[in-house]
């Protein structure tokens, strides 16, 4: 029989909990409400007592998000390397229409340098346009 080594006991759940299972435990390919429990409770145990607790994300969902992320890393990558291009085009236009010596440079390089820190890397051109206005 099926049952013969299964001890049946009391179990206290609240309604809203219980309404829960009674509309997911078919979902799941369980014959019963106790098979649903047993497995969530299996399930919660094996959790608990795990040194690798990532285990028990779907692999589906773990690789989707890998994939998401590395997606999102490459667009990233391209999109900084169009900046750069575009960032040296207009260094060498400016470079080659003005005349600043090494000191210069120098000292514009750490003036710009904090204040894109004090902007927190949103500096924007009406923002240097006021900077060089004082």
């Amino acid at each position: 029989m099926m049952f013969e080594n299964k001890k049946k006991f009391a179990l206290w759940m609240y309604p809203d909990t219980l309404e829960k299972v009674e509309k997911i435990y078919q979902q799941d390919n369980c014959d019963s409400r106790s098979e649903f429990i047993e497995k969530a409770v299996n399930l919660y145990i094996g959790y608990l007592t795990s040194e690798d607790k990532d285990g028990y994300l779907p692999s589906v969902v773990t690789s989707t998000l890998k994939a998401i992320v590395a997606e999102s890393d490459n667009r990233t990558s391209r999109m900084l390397f169009k900046i750069a291009v575009e960032l040296a085009v207009l260094q060498n236009v400016v470079a080659a229409t003005n005349e600043i010596d090494e000191v210069s440079l120098n000292r514009l390089h750490g003036e710009c340098a904090k204040e894109v820190k004090r902007l927190n890397g949103s500096l924007s051109f009406t923002d240097a346009v006021d900077w060089q206005k004082g």
